[in-house]
């Protein structure tokens, strides 16, 4: 019996340890931290063996194969050893892969994902279609594969899950943009960031789809190097020569599987960066056969993502917006572009090697005030404090929405869109925008 150790037990360890017992494998997980009750439970319950606060060498170093959650890096020195040794080590995705003929739709991209994968489950699911949502939202994929199968996934994939998947295929793959994220690990390298999102293109054939931003120089740089097999369907914010999908006099309009339009007006999302989103959506959708009508009233009733430009209330005339999954500066960016009112930035967190250069201009056109949220705030003190814009600077979230109300004034947004990871205060990004959401609710 061929032994699979599974490195991390959140959401995909579980689920690919499940999956690898049923298969028949010598299964054993391994965890550096402390495991949630409701994984623990999951693996009991299937007579999996499992530790916590360590990893013991001689039941991890004799794997036939290790499936490595997202989360951990290369870096860490229990993988430095299997890799030394040559253990063969894959993601979660790539193992649920191969036990499942189901169709994969598949989405990557600096920013734009989770709004996008969730868009296409929605539109999916109205049109009554029996699909599942996986990777970095939703359930995990090995889990569904196996004991809740669909016909169809939707999966939001990562660079750090795209990075050890090999033989995987994408029916449909999507790329949304490549901008800079992440880079503390690629070496602080950009083409290996890159190199790690291209990945979702390996394997398809002419059989598949290839959604791609057409307006992304990186994008197209690459895809100069590749030998793309699958039909190329590129999307642009205005009609360009070769793009299938495109606004054009306030139309959003789908040249091709099957043509179709409608009122750019009437689309749920709004701003520059969710007509990218949402024409995305509407080439795998359409590429799957969805009628047009379901796809016109999913993209027209789409009720949008959580920690997404997310508005929480209104305060004293002054409107309260949870960007926290706003993770990196070009996601900042397009949340900044949307703002139509004078704005409160709260900006801060764990630096990912961030250039604040691209948001200046905008920083200087919209915002009123800035509010610097993290246990080390000196870098956003050394680049944003001489542009004159009055500053406060905080270390929790009560200090920071204090902050907030104290600067704004009716008519005015404060907007959480953070450009940094959240794990310098917070469990994750969703309890930086849940305490966030709380506090203002209490004002």
């Amino acid at each position: 019996m061929k032994k699979i150790v599974i490195l991390g037990a959140g959401e995909s360890g579980a689920g690919a340890a499940v999956l690898a017992k049923k298969m028949g494998f010598e299964t054993f997980v391994s965890d550096m931290s402390a495991i949630k009750d409701k994984y623990k439970k999951m693996l009991d319950d299937r007579g999996i063996e499992w530790e916590e606060g360590q990893h013991t060498e001689a039941k991890i170093l004799d794997a036939d194969e290790v499936i490595k959650s997202p989360g951990i890096p290369d870096s860490a020195p229990m993988v430095q050893k299997l890799i030394a040794q040559g253990t063969h080590i894959i993601s979660e995705i790539e193992f649920a892969g191969r036990y499942t003929d189901s169709k994969m739709i598949c989405i990557t991209g600096s920013n734009g994902k989770t709004t996008t994968t969730s868009l296409i489950y929605h539109i999916f699911k109205e049109a009554g279609y029996d699909a599942g949502l996986a990777g970095n939202i939703g359930n995990s994929l090995a889990l569904q594969v196996a004991e809740d199968p669909h016909a169809y996934y939707i999966i939001e994939l990562s660079s750090f899950q795209l990075d050890n998947m090999y033989d995987f295929r994408a029916n449909i793959a999507i790329l949304l943009n490549i901008t800079p994220d992440h880079l503390d690990r690629y070496d602080n390298c950009m083409q290996n960031y890159v190199d790690a999102k291209m990945r979702i293109t390996q394997n398809q054939t002419a059989e598949d789809s290839f959604i791609y931003w057409n307006d992304d120089p990186i994008i197209k740089r690459e895809l100069a190097k590749y030998d793309i097999k699958a039909i190329q369907y590129p999307f642009s914010e205005l009609k360009e020569k070769g793009s299938i999908g495109y606004i054009e006099e306030g139309m959003y309009t789908l040249e091709k599987p099957t043509p179709f339009n409608m009122e750019q007006e009437s689309l749920s999302l709004t701003g520059k960066h969710n007509i990218y989103n949402s024409l995305a959506a509407g080439l795998a959708s359409d590429i799957s056969g969805i009628k047009k009508e379901d796809i016109r009233k999913s993209l027209c009733d789409f009720p949008g993502v959580e920690h997404r430009l997310e508005k929480v209330c209104k305060v004293g005339g002054v409107q309260y917006v949870n960007d926290s999954k706003a993770t990196n500066v070009d996601a900042c960016w397009y949340a900044l572009e949307s703002m139509v009112t004078p704005t409160i930035l709260i900006i801060g967190g764990k630096d990912k090697g961030n250039d604040y250069e691209p948001i200046k201009e905008l920083v200087k056109k919209k915002c009123v005030g800035l509010v610097y949220l993290g246990a080390d705030n000196q870098k956003l003190h050394d680049n944003f404090d001489e542009m004159g814009i009055p500053v406060r600077d905080t270390h929790s979230m009560k200090e920071c929405v204090a902050a907030c109300y104290e600067l704004a004034k009716p008519g005015d947004t404060v907007l959480l869109s953070p450009c940094c990871a959240s794990f310098d205060l917070f469990k994750n990004m969703e309890d930086r925008g849940d305490q966030f959401k709380t506090l203002v609710r209490a004002l």
